[in-house]
């Protein structure tokens, strides 16, 4: 019986595979050997089983598992191959688009941390010209302004539920922006209106996602939560001192966070802006 038949040994190197890899087919049965020696219990194989583990092989690098495989290899249906590609293309597809939002959200870090860096010391005021942008968020429930930080931690709760509910990933959330309305922040009312994420232009087939035009705007960098208030007075009233027309809601967006100094409270890198337009 073992005669031309390959020992476990021989068929492994023939096939650049271990000789565990060929007793776990066995197991599973994906390939049995030709002859078993009913005293050594040593396998034997034919040579043209090699066709077999070649189509194994093939199978495994199309992402397929044992299991699958071996329920192909049952059924004898070339479908059933079919089908199993199919889903494993969606799969992938489902797997690429996670990795491309992690890609986008590292960049995004690694973007807020340069910005962080080379950013104006903390109450400089600066005149940026900012391009379109997108978010998509709620309304404030309460009006943390008048509360503490607790108050926006709660809104900033509800935010993170809408995301969920509406498919965003959650490192979407580490950029925050909130707003008030232009009409309030002119009268110097400090009304929380929205809290909203910053997403990208294809991210737009999302319901409710609303455009912020490019245009200038009056900035100022801070880093520190509880001071939003005081450096938006100061802002608002550079705007006014040199003739410049609020054209829009304020803005304060969270650039990028550092929790990783104190874990007692929100360490902030913030921008509070305006979007201005010049009197001629």
């Amino acid at each position: 019986m073992k005669k031309g038949l390959l020992t476990i040994g021989k068929m492994a190197e023939m096939n650049r595979i271990s000789i565990p890899t060929l007793r776990l087919y066995d197991k599973k049965g994906l390939l049995k050997p030709r002859y078993i020696d009913p005293e050594s219990g040593y396998r034997y194989y034919d040579i043209h089983q090699n066709a077999r583990l070649d189509m194994i092989a093939y199978m495994k690098e199309l992402g397929m598992s044992l299991s699958e495989i071996y329920d192909v290899f049952q059924k004898k249906d070339v479908t059933v191959i079919e089908e199993v590609l199919t889903k494993k293309s969606k799969q992938i597809h489902e797997q690429m688009e996670k990795l491309q939002e992690r890609k986008d959200s590292v960049e995004r870090a690694i973007m807020s941390i340069e910005r962080y860096r080379k950013s104006p010391v903390k109450g400089t005021i600066s005149l940026e010209y900012i391009d379109r942008r997108y978010i998509w968020g709620i309304k404030c429930s309460e009006n943390f302004y008048e509360e503490n930080i607790e108050c926006y931690e709660k809104i900033l709760s509800e935010l993170r539920l809408a995301l969920e509910h509406n498919k965003f990933r959650q490192t979407h959330s580490h950029n925050i922006g909130t707003s008030i309305t232009k009409e309030n922040f002119i009268e110097n009312k400090f009304i929380a209106d929205k809290i909203f994420i910053f997403i990208k232009e294809s991210e737009k087939n999302h319901k409710n996602f609303q455009i912020i035009d490019s245009g200038m705007y009056a900035c100022i960098y801070l880093d520190d939560y509880y001071d939003e208030i005081k450096y938006a007075e100061i802002l608002r009233k550079y705007c006014k001192e040199h003739n410049y027309r609020i054209d829009g809601d304020y803005i304060c967006e969270i650039m990028t966070e550092f929790n990783i100094f104190n874990c007692d409270y929100r360490n902030m890198f913030l921008r509070l802006q305006v979007p201005i337009n010049f009197s001629k």
